[in-house]
């Protein structure tokens, strides 16, 4: 992935040049931070129905959790 230089580097960019670069580049970041977001909530409401499925045919599954000090 390229990086765009600051005009502090690269006299020929404008600031406002360089602070649309960042701003468009946070927009861009935001909407993909959400969407990831969408991705997750769909897979832990698909995960759920699947236990519950499970649980009404008598089956007792045990659930993982992320363990962050691993």
């Amino acid at each position: 992935m390229a990086v765009k230089k600051d005009s502090s580097v690269n006299p020929s960019v404008s600031r406002d040049e360089v602070v649309g670069y960042h701003k468009g580049c946070l927009n861009t970041l935001v909407s993909e931070r959400n969407e990831l977001l969408k991705i997750v909530q769909i897979t832990e409401s698909l995960m759920q129905a699947h236990l519950k499925a499970l649980k009404d045919l008598g089956i007792k599954v045990e659930t993982q959790t992320a363990d962050k000090s691993k």
